[in-house]
């Protein structure tokens, strides 16, 4: 990217957009940068630097580990990561967007932030051709456990987490992550629809609107989950891009800051 296109992104998001997890990076020093270029530049890489997994987490007492970055963009929860029971993001708003089941849903929410953005991404596969329609977004720490309990009764524990998420340690409770499905798996959560037009266009162009797909194919063991190709996360565009092109997942890109 030559440096006057990185001049204008910063420009145009400057350093508010940084927290607010828009499409923002660290850019490498250039000596022609304006100075606000480079203030922008040293926000976005001290925002990195706080929401370092080892600056984001604390153990209580009995030994669980729990995210103290709770209204970040980029908090990471995984299976040893965990959102405090009583968690729900203040901002949970209805996508502007196409769903796979009508009336009201909790399931409909997404923060703020990243429903407008999907709101862009869904506009674009339909400009694309591209019929696509969202299955599952938030869900409560309670839901999730009535899910994961549900899983678990039916295929044991150790197997029910390689494909749900025990409650707390779900990215859905950030209010960050959907699923989405197409009519050509009947709007199942399969692994299939990773081979189908609509799953092959979500994954060539879902980070162009800051998310990425969280669960890749092979990388079950640095995420804990089973592939997911229905399953996006928002983390803000430039972050989404970075993620993509290197194939990395969220663990690997946030170890990065120290």
């Amino acid at each position: 990217m030559k440096s006057f296109t990185r001049k204008s992104i910063v420009s145009t998001l400057l350093i508010g957009s940084v927290i607010a997890g828009a499409a923002f990076t660290a850019f490498p020093f250039i000596p022609s940068m304006t100075p606000v270029a480079l203030a922008a530049s040293s926000s976005f890489t001290q925002f990195l630097h706080d929401n370092a997994p080892s600056r984001t987490i604390k153990t209580s007492s009995s030994g669980l580990s729990t995210v103290t970055n709770l209204s970040s963009t980029v908090v990471l929860v995984n299976k040893k990561r965990n959102l405090p029971s009583s968690y729900a993001p203040k901002d949970l708003v209805v996508p502007n967007i196409p769903f796979s089941f009508s009336g009201s849903s909790p399931k409909k929410q997404m923060r703020k932030v990243a429903a407008t953005a999907i709101e862009k991404l869904f506009a674009a596969a339909k400009k694309d051709g591209i019929d696509i329609k969202a299955v599952s977004g938030y869900r409560s720490y309670s839901t999730q456990k009535s899910i994961f309990n549900r899983n678990a009764s039916i295929k044991g524990e150790a197997v029910a987490n390689k494909t749900s998420a025990r409650p707390g340690q779900s990215e859905h409770q950030t209010g960050l992550a959907m699923d989405i499905s197409s009519a050509s798996v009947r709007y199942d959560l399969q692994q299939s629809f990773g081979n189908t037009k609509e799953g092959k266009w979500l994954k060539a162009n879902a980070h162009k609107y800051g998310f990425i797909i969280r669960y890749g194919k092979d990388q079950e063991k640095l995420t804990g989950y089973s592939y997911e190709p229905w399953h996006v996360r928002y983390v803000g565009v430039y972050i989404a891009g970075e993620i993509t092109s290197q194939k990395l997942t969220l663990e690997q890109y946030l170890e990065r800051a120290k």
